[in-house]
């Protein structure tokens, strides 16, 4: 048969592929060397998803809460100086504002807001908390606050008393049903001075937002009570706009502000937090890079393997050439070996990577109990759970990383064995 007539990966080559793989050292094999391979990159490989689905769905997770809690579009209003020398935002036509800001293309809501920071009392216990002013239809469509899903209390009462996130509840020691004072400075004004404004309310709903800063610090109180706290009747600090996409805000900007005056300003969530999304991206970036060296010295394991076997083969690929093997037939031998080391390795990469992801939540308690519940801290990294989402982009990569660089360092010792003097690989057996 002629040398030009064998067909690229015949059956033949992957068979003596396969008997190299699986023998054994005193034949001549390398199967420990092999084994280190398909670990180091199923190790690799799994250490690569498990990250990029962290990362993901910590983004996502972020995201969510900040969209889910927060205003997309804060309206607010250019300062003036007032008569005793401070910056006014006030905005008397509200009401206004927030009908036309609703009839812009792409708003689902506008809702007025009185904003303002206070002392929140209970016994001998204080939280420096923010409250927002609101109405109780506008409260509703906040779907971290209305919809919260280990929210207590009843949300419908919210006009009889006021609403705290859990992480305010948990630091005065209140339940649905208590009383808290709620103390600011800025109170009525006598001949002696401001005197502090002290108002007690009851607690009748209280929410969990899934972000530790808002849990913490939010309160909310009904519009009309909050602008007699705070002596703003008639006013407002800002609208909060909420949208049909909330990603694509930025288009939103200029017809927000043509519809709010002229003296409007508006603050997206993207300007809030964006240089926050800017550093997560960033930091997915470079951990993916210095994961991929991972997978690359995992995948020079291969080479290491191959060179054993190709010096351990030297007589079998001499006889082989003698025989008319062609010097293609003996390089598609050597890739496959090398490239099925890949191949199995990224497999089981990627499934246990998958399995990562899909069970993150039973693995995190697990391992949250073995360090005695210190394993994650909220208040650094603002969410209470490790999220991982996992995306059909971050397995491709992976795998398509891992593949490629199997394959590619396996092509240079497959080479050195397509090109061995079938005379030299004799003369002294």
């Amino acid at each position: 048969m002629a040398q030009n007539s064998t067909a690229p990966f015949a059956p033949f080559e992957w068979m003596i592929a396969w008997r190299y793989l699986r023998a054994r050292r005193a034949e001549g094999g390398v199967s420990v060397m092999t084994w280190i391979s398909l670990i180091g990159i199923t190790l690799a490989v799994f250490a690569l998803i498990a990250t990029l689905s962290v990362r993901s769905g910590f983004r996502a997770e972020f995201v969510d809460t900040i969209l889910g809690a927060n205003a997309h579009v804060t309206v607010y209003q250019l300062g003036e100086v007032a008569q005793n020398g401070q910056i006014d935002r006030s905005i008397s036509n509200y009401e206004d504002m927030a009908t036309a800001i609703a009839g812009v293309a792409g708003v689902t809501r506008a809702a007025p807001l009185v904003r303002q920071q206070v002392m929140a009392n209970r016994g001998q216990s204080n939280a420096g908390v923010e409250v927002f002013g609101i109405a109780l239809d506008d409260l509703k469509t906040i779907p971290r606050i209305a919809g919260s899903e280990n929210a207590v209390g009843d949300i419908d009462r919210f006009d009889e008393g006021m609403a705290i996130g859990a992480g305010v509840a948990r630091t005065l020691g209140v339940d649905v049903g208590d009383m808290v004072k709620l103390i600011s400075p800025n109170g009525v004004k006598t001949a002696f001075g401001t005197s502090p404004r002290v108002n007690a309310y009851e607690v009748v709903y209280i929410f969990e937002a899934g972000r530790y800063d808002i849990d913490r610090t939010r309160v909310y109180l009904p519009l009309a009570e909050a602008q007699s706290f705070f002596n703003r009747e008639g006013l407002a600090d800002e609208i909060e706009v909420m949208v049909e996409d909330p990603e694509a805000v930025d288009d939103l900007t200029v017809p927000l502000l043509q519809a709010a005056g002229d003296r409007a300003q508006v603050w997206t969530w993207r300007d809030a937090s964006g240089s926050f999304l800017n550093a997560l991206d960033i930091e997915d970036r470079v951990m993916f890079v210095i994961l991929s060296v991972l997978v690359l010295i995992a995948a020079m394991n291969i080479v290491s393997g191959l060179i054993m076997l190709v010096k351990n083969k030297g007589r079998d690929i001499g006889i082989l050439r003698t025989m008319g093997l062609t010097e293609g037939s003996v390089l598609r031998v050597f890739f496959i070996c090398g490239a099925f080391t890949g191949i199995i390795g990224t497999v089981m990469g990627v499934i246990l990577g998958c399995l990562f992801a899909i069970y993150v939540d039973q693995i995190f308690a697990a391992v949250n109990y073995l360090s005695g519940g210190t394993a994650w801290d909220a208040s650094i990294r603002g969410i209470y759970f490790l999220p991982a989402k996992l995306e059909l982009a971050d397995v491709l990569s992976a795998v398509a990383l891992s593949l490629g660089l199997s394959f590619i360092v396996t092509i240079f010792p497959a080479r050195r064995a397509a090109r061995m003097n079938p005379v030299e690989a004799l003369r002294y057996e």
